[in-house]
């Protein structure tokens, strides 16, 4: 038996379940290394939760040493440099081969890229951010919270929607709501537009049945903390006194110089097998760029990693034993969105549906919430 290597980057969701299955269905003489510059994963979706103070970081984590347990050899530091077309990559100076590489490097944050944006406000997509945010708001008590999406695409598309449902909740519970306007700005022409406008439609009349202000198409230019103003390119300006946002994202740097970038600015992969252009070598989750039917791309989010880790998964495991048929990614993916007083909705459907995805939006209920307390302490169990 010839013994081969499977490099994984990036112990997110999807780099986490793609090693944690090749472990498991592949003999102990292949290697399955997985390079992650983080002790603890942070499980994403739980950050709206530690945001209003319901949850603690240590309830929503997981030591990723963990899965050294499983025989996945763990390599803690920043990849430095991808070549693709050799499989190598430089971790902490030394360079690793693969037989196959998988990357799963997730979006990079870059609040950098708008002036004033990071000084002037707290992100809810980083446990620091939501963790100052946590604190901040409780020193609001009258004004106005400002909602912002400061670029698009982003990952979790019902996630700003969400943390205005959620803010207002937790207003309400501190009893000052009454004092307290709240607005949701955002460059999109609708929320969640890839589900569809009814779906769109749906969400955005949750927003403003709670009174929240929903302002689409204002894509921000800059922000001045001093002042509390924020500056947008049609010419717009809204003030703020308390500021929470989505950062903007981008491919990761070592992504970008490695050439593995398309037009969309992410990585470019066959949509069923995930594949790059490169044979042997895979990308999944947010790095990617998958386009649809309909001209937008696959949303970036947590279920559609999952089950792209698990295509990948499959296919190397038949590449390296020869056994089973050929699995593809077919664009299935389904989210909780939170809309406060721990109730929930729910939707599921195929994104690669033609001429258009089908999508099915459920109603609220408090069931909902517990599956996504449920669903969220079950997959740090599993995978940790």
């Amino acid at each position: 038996m010839n013994s081969k290597t499977i490099l994984i980057l990036g112990g997110g969701i999807g780099g986490n379940v793609a090693a944690s299955l090749l472990r498991k269905r592949l003999p102990r003489a292949y290697r399955v290394v997985l390079v992650e510059r983080e002790e603890r994963y942070v499980f994403p979706p739980s950050l709206l939760w530690l945001m209003t103070g319901e949850r603690t970081p240590k309830r929503i984590s997981g030591p990723l040493d963990a899965l050294k347990q499983r025989g996945i050899e763990l390599i803690r530091g920043n990849v430095e440099r991808i070549d693709p077309q050799a499989r190598t990559v430089r971790v902490n100076g030394i360079e690793l081969t693969g037989d196959y590489l998988v990357i799963a490097l997730g979006a990079e944050f870059a609040p950098e890229t708008i002036p004033g944006l990071a000084p002037a406000g707290h992100d809810f997509y980083t446990l620091a951010g939501a963790e100052s945010l946590r604190d901040a708001r409780l020193d609001l008590r009258e004004g106005r919270l400002v909602v912002l999406v400061s670029g698009v695409p982003f990952k979790c598309p019902a996630a700003p929607y969400e943390a205005a449902m959620l803010l207002e909740a937790d207003l309400r519970r501190r009893g000052v709501r009454d004092r307290v306007t709240i607005d949701l700005y955002s460059p999109e022409p609708g929320p969640m537009g890839v589900a569809g406008p009814e779906v769109s439609a749906m969400v955005r009349q949750m927003v403003e049945s709670k009174g929240i202000a929903y302002h689409p198409e204002h894509a921000v230019a800059k922000i001045d903390p001093p002042a509390r103003r924020i500056y947008f390119t049609n010419d717009t300006t809204a003030d703020f006194d308390l500021l929470a946002y989505v950062p903007p994202h981008r491919a990761p740097q070592v992504v970008r110089e490695a050439g593995l970038c398309g037009a969309s600015g992410w990585i470019p992969v066959d949509r069923g097998t995930l594949e790059t252009k490169y044979p042997g070598v895979y990308a999944i989750g947010d790095v990617t760029g998958i386009p649809l039917a309909i001209g937008k791309p696959l949303p970036k989010a947590a279920v559609f990693a999952q089950a792209e880790a698990r295509v990948v998964a499959h296919n190397i495991v038949r590449a390296v034993t020869g056994r089973g048929e050929v699995h593809s990614f077919e664009g299935q993916g389904a989210c909780f969105i939170e809309i406060g007083d721990g109730r929930d909705r729910f939707g599921s459907g195929n994104f690669y549906a033609e001429p258009k995805p089908r999508i099915a939006f459920y109603p609220p209920s408090r069931l909902r919430h517990f599956g996504k307390v449920a669903y969220a302490k079950f997959w740090l169990f599993k995978w940790l």
